[in-house]
């Protein structure tokens, strides 16, 4: 199957703004419970009416500032409600939301700036001041920067006092369906990030697609709590398609305490990155394993795998229906109250999740609705519906949308969610977009059901001295599935075999030191050389080695004595490596592969 569409079943107003909503429930439903905000030591509501009146008077803010139709403001902070406030008011006031990571460097978020011609910036806290200050100096349209922690919220609230209810909704009524949303610049893995723009037609699109897609987690009663940064487009999208959905969402940047949080709050449903799960699943496995019930664990993870298989092949027989009722009490049932209780499933997104942990976690009561796509597709283009899935597939294309696959393989993408061009950069849009189909750097295969694998990154394909074409991404999956390994990074680029840079997770550590009888303070480097964690990471790699051909297998690594990480530059914010960067810190360890 080389290509597969399926038909739109809504239409795309051309007056459409996304912040047409917020005032419309505030009228129609004001009661509704939009939002939770942590206040305290408790969750407090936010009204329909009471979002409405604060996006009102930021909007209001802004205009007073100066900001005028179309202009940019741009947003650096972690994920929180005043994110959202913001958003929708930058937009009712008929502007763009810029959005920037809280964890970028000052020269990435200068050439944000800079770039989009940013005229209001609102960072999250006085540090975020202090870091960027020589930025903010620089950057040439931009006229001023405030902080959220400043108090920026109330600050433009008071500022628009003097603006009326019939201005600010004359400039709301001037945008449409094709004016800019958003700026998004890409997360730079293979060079100068490139502003992608969005749409209101884009999210629009996004969104009611999502929802008819999703109409068990995309409707009105459920709550959920986001935890990925609102600078992507796939914690936003989300975001928008509750909203409209009228799902309850609460906001939290912090991921140390998720655990607690989710007790607290009870989410019907959560979002994440492949690699949270893969988390979650090591370190219960790790925990148990340290709790001396690590026989008791793996046999209920191959049980809830199996259950699941046998549910795409007519259901589970007597024994396997008993196992796995057995091990619900046991193990599943606390791994679903980690979850707060109350949550039924899962969306993930950013990349492929595995058909390992995809059964996983849809034996233990959590499926995991996986989808693919990129900023340039304001978040999905093809999800795993509430009535159509495939595990170890990122799902069907939204209605809508068509998907084909080339000659290379690559895959290439067409619908109502893709967006126009990069901004101010006719070559790269160009490039991209040709005879109407987004090139996606992706590599991927559809069956006949129109079901999307994804098989590796076109730009990552490594070509091996001997001619043999590599896709590291299965290999460094099915390592990184080790509980002890953080992250890996297959190379061998014009080398004579594969190799691979490998990281330990150090959540994972303490227990493994303490089963073997080490001091605590052992660090990480000191165990890059000790014989027992070595031939745990051997068994890590011959299993990989085992799921490929000879001429692909790892003939060596490297335990590297410290993680790659968001803060390096090695990863991007949804911990996707950044081989570029990688390769080049570590080009010493690269070679010493290789004999130097």
């Amino acid at each position: 199957m080389h290509e597969y569409s399926v038909p739109a079943s809504y239409t795309i107003p051309d007056d459409v703004s996304m912040a047409d909503t917020v005032f419309r429930y505030a009228s129609e439903t004001p009661e509704w419970v939009a939002f939770q905000r942590r206040v305290g030591g408790s969750w407090k509501d936010v009204t329909a009416r009471t979002f409405a009146d604060e996006v009102a008077g930021v909007a209001k803010g802004l205009m007073a500032s100066g900001v005028e139709f179309g202009d940019r403001v741009a947003i650096m902070a972690g994920t929180r409600y005043e994110w959202v406030v913001l958003d929708y008011a930058i937009w009712t006031a008929g502007g763009c939301t810029v959005s920037i990571y809280e964890t970028s460097a000052a020269d990435q978020a200068q050439w944000i700036l800079e770039d989009s011609a940013t005229k209001l910036f609102v960072v999250e806290t006085s540090e975020h001041l202090a870091r960027m200050k020589d930025v903010t100096d620089s950057a040439a349209d931009l006229r001023e920067t405030l902080s959220f922690d400043g108090g920026a919220i109330d600050e433009l609230t008071t500022r628009g006092a003097s603006v009326s209810d019939d201005d600010l909704h004359a400039r709301r009524h001037q945008v449409s369906a094709s004016s800019a949303a958003t700026l998004i610049y890409t997360s730079g893995t293979t060079g100068r990030p490139k502003g992608v723009q969005l749409t209101h037609s884009n999210f629009y699109a996004e969104t009611t697609a999502t929802q008819v897609a999703l109409h068990d987690q995309m409707t009105e009663g459920k709550r959920t709590l986001l935890f990925l940064p609102m600078a992507h487009v796939f914690a936003r999208a989300v975001s928008f398609g509750a909203f409209e959905a009228k799902v309850t969402v609460a906001h939290t940047s912090d991921t140390t305490t998720l655990v607690e949080q989710f007790a607290e709050f009870q989410p019907d449903f959560i979002l994440s990155v492949p690699r949270v799960f893969e988390k979650v699943y090591n370190s219960a496995k790790q925990k148990a394993h340290d709790g001396g019930k690590g026989k008791i664990f793996d046999q209920a993870a191959d049980v809830a795998i199996e259950w699941s298989i046998a549910q795409d092949k007519g259901g589970a027989g007597l024994v396997l229906k008993a196992k796995h009722t057995l091990f619900d009490k046991l193990v599943y049932s606390k791994l679903r109250a980690a979850l707060g209780g109350r949550c039924t499933s899962a969306l993930s997104g950013g990349g492929p999740l595995g058909a390992r942990l995809g059964h996983f976690f849809r034996g233990i009561g959590v499926p995991v609705r996986e989808g693919y796509g990129l900023t340039e597709t304001s978040a999905a283009v093809t999800v795993n519906t509430t009535d159509k899935q495939r595990i170890g597939s990122v799902g069907r294309p939204l209605a809508g949308h068509s998907v084909k696959i080339a000659e290379d393989g690559e895959i290439l993408v067409k619908g109502p969610v893709v967006f126009s061009g990069y901004w101010h950069n006719e070559k790269a849009t160009e490039e991209s977009i040709r005879d109407g189909w987004f090139h996606t750097g992706d590599l991927g295969s559809l069956d006949d059901e129109g079901f999307l694998s994804i098989t590796g990154r076109k730009k990552e394909i490594i070509v091996t001295a001997g001619g043999k074409n590599v896709a590291p991404a299965g290999l460094e999956d099915s390592i990184r599935s080790h509980p002890l390994v953080s992250q890996c990074l297959v190379v061998g680029d014009a080398k004579p075999f594969i190799g691979a840079l490998i990281t330990l997770d150090p959540e994972a550590l303490p227990g493994w030191l303490e089963r073997h009888g080490l001091d605590k303070s052992t660090s990480a480097s000191d165990l890059t050389t000790n014989a027992d964690l070595i031939a745990e990471i051997d068994k890590a790699v011959d299993t990989a080695n085992s799921k490929v051909s000879k001429a692909e297998q790892i003939k060596k690594y490297t335990i590297l004595p410290g993680d790659f990480t968001i803060e390096s530059g090695e990863l991007t914010p949804t911990m996707k490596l950044k081989r570029n960067v990688i390769l080049e810190s570590h080009a010493t360890e690269v070679a010493d592969i290789y004999g130097g």
